[in-house]
Parts: structure tokens; C-alpha cells; sequence
């Protein structure tokens, strides 16, 4: 499907978009990568173009003699970080979700991906897809959460107003992998656990008392999946996760199978710990016939095997492995 044909990557330079850039390669594709910050190249096949989404002027110079768009830029940090810097969140998201969609249909493009999240549904032990417009984001993704859902809608309201209806949407929880944010001030629950491991941090002071549920998935699969949804030309919201919730305290455990120094684990339970379950359910996008390929004990042994390798190349608040504005 994607031989020879010009496909453009946002955020291409983050821990998704490089298994996805790898992806689209191996099918013949010319990629074009855009990124604000990061690396200035991670493929010598691609072209890479540095820019500011936020202004839609360089929106529409990106997309130009383009046919596929798939747009994973996104503002990546962790749920402190979502709470008291809620604007860093909520204005970009915004702009550059709006923009980009905006240039691709004035472009032309044959099919544009939408990376929504999580962050759209409301609090739930198990979410669907069709639930989402029933109930408001969680409190702990409220800004996040309705800066995604607004891509959806102006999805929503250019299939109605101009026809433009070849959008996919994604919706990916928890997404972990080589490439990811290592850096403390504002990582996610794997690579953050993973760092203050090697960094010999003992005891182990963790949030909570271990027993929130997510829902975590490795970045090739969803690379895989966003793939799978432009191949098949899926136009409803698709959810991009496990199924299967995992514990924070089977996440601890998992990563300490991997290392050889094994700090004691204190458990903090005067701190929140955020939803106590939220699991995907994956009924519809395995009724198109996905299905993932790695384990959580597999894919969390390659992370911290990678990291082990490249902990000295990580270390700073923006390093060469990681954007600014990245995606997942």
C-alpha cells in the first residue's frame, strides 16, 4: 500500500514514530519526518524537516505533494507534570492537532492519522470506544484529555462540512519502549521506575500502594496498529492497547527480574496513585483481525536491556533520544 508513496511522520523522532518510521520504510514508503526538537536525523532514508506545528504555515509547507499523514506529535509528561503545568499540555496540543488536520485536508492528502489517547475517556474500569462522549476525561487527564478529544471532533466536522472522511483515529494507553522519556522531572511510570533503578536508588520509594490497574502496550505495536488502521481503512476510533491490565506493583516486578541489583520497594500510600483500573477493550479492533505481538515481560526486558546500554547517553532534561514534543 505504501510503496512509493509520500508519507509524512510527525513526531517521527519519538519513541513511536522511529518503529513507525522503520515500518513504513519497509514497505517502500519516502518518509518525511518532522520534529521540534531531538535528533536532527534517526533514518538516513527519510528527509527530515525541522518545525514548529503550532504555526500553520509551516503545517501546510510540510504537507505539501504528500498522500499520507500520520500525525503522533503530542506533549508527553507525567501526570504531575499534567497537573501543574496544565497550559504546557493544553495549547500546543491544541494548535497542532488543529493545524495539522487543517493542512492535510487542504493538501489533499489520501488518508491522515489522528494519535488520540487514553486521556479522552472518563473514569472507568474498562474503556470503549463508544463510551467516550457519554462521560467527561478523568480529573487526573482533564486538560489532555479534552485537547485530544477536540482532534476528534474536527475530524468529526470535516467528514460533515467537506466529506473529508479518510481519518483514523487511535486511542493508545500506556505506551513504553526503547527511545522513551527516561528523564525523572517528567517521565511515565516504566522508564521512570527503570531510571531510579539503575540509578541505585534504595529503597524504592513508589506512589500508592501498588495496585492500579493501566493498561500498558509496547511503542512497535502501536506503530503496527496505526499501520493497520490506514492499510484496512478504519474511520471509527480505535482503541490500541493489551486488554489485559497489569499492576504497578507486576510492573516493579517485572523490571527487578531484569536487573542485578534489587533495591527494597517502600510503598507511599499517603500519595495518590490516580484511577484505580483503566483497561482497554480491544473487541472492536480485533474484530478487524489486530492483534499484538509483545508481552509486557518481553517488551519491559528489551527496555531495560536498551536503557543499560544508553544510560549514558540519556542523561539531561532533552537528550539525543528524545523531542520535546514527542509522541505516545
Amino acid at each position: 500500500m505504501f510503496k512509493r508513496e509520500k508519507v509524512l511522520v510527525t513526531g517521527g523522532t519519538g519513541m513511536i514514530g522511529r518503529y513507525l518510521v522503520e515500518l513504513l520504510l519497509e514497505r517502500g514508503a519516502k518518509v518525511r519526518v518532522v520534529s521540534l526538537d531531538g535528533p536532527d536525523r534517526v533514518h538516513e532514508d527519510t528527509e527530515f524537516i525541522r518545525a514548529n506545528l503550532m504555526d500553520l504555515n509551516n503545517c501546510l509547507r510540510v504537507c505539501k505533494e504528500i498522500d499520507y499523514v500520520f500525525h503522533l506529535a503530542g506533549v508527553k509528561g507525567s501526570p504531575e507534570m499534567a497537573q501543574k503545568q496544565p497550559a504546557s499540555f493544553f495549547v500546543p496540543l491544541i494548535s497542532f492537532n488543529t493545524n495539522m488536520m487543517e493542512a492535510a485536508r487542504r493538501c489533499g492528502v489520501k488518508h491522515y492519522l489522528y494519535t488520540s489517547s487514553v486521556a479522552v475517556y472518563g473514569p472507568a474500569e474498562v474503556l470503549r470506544e463508544a463510551d467516550v462522549w457519554k462521560t467527561f476525561p478523568s480529573e487526573n487527564d482533564w486538560f489532555a484529555g479534552w485537547a485530544k478529544r477536540i482532534g476528534e471532533l474536527q475530524a468529526q466536522a470535516y467528514a460533515i462540512e467537506y466529506g473529508w472522511k479518510n481519518v483514523s483515529i487511535v486511542r493508545p494507553p500506556n505506551v513504553y519502549g526503547r527511545y522513551d522519556n527516561f528523564h525523572l522531572r517528567n517521565a511515565m511510570v516504566i522508564p521512570s521506575l527503570i531510571k531510579r533503578v539503575f540509578d541505585g536508588e534504595n529503597p524504592l520509594l513508589v506512589w500508592g500502594d501498588g495496585s492500579a490497574v493501566r493498561d500498558f502496550i509496547h511503542a512497535k505495536d502501536v506503530a503496527t496498529g496505526m499501520l493497520f488502521a490506514v492499510e484496512n481503512g478504519i474511520t471509527e476510533p480505535l482503541n490500541l492497547g493489551s486488554g489485559e491490565g497489569v499492576s504497578i506493583e507486576r510492573i516493579i516486578e517485572i523490571i527487578l527480574d531484569n536487573v542485578e541489583t534489587k533495591p527494597d520497594v517502600v510503598w507511599d500510600t499517603t500519595k495518590p496513585s490516580g484511577d484505580e483500573k483503566r483497561v482497554m477493550d480491544m473487541t472492536r479492533a480485533m474484530k478487524y483481525g489486530f492483534r499484538l505481538k509483545i508481552p509486557i515481560e518481553e517488551g519491559i526486558r528489551d527496555t531495560v536491556e536498551w536503557y543499560s546500554s544508553h544510560k549514558d547517553q540519556l542523561d539531561g532534561p532533552f537528550n539525543v533520544f528524545v523531542q520535546g514534543i514527542d509522541s505516545g
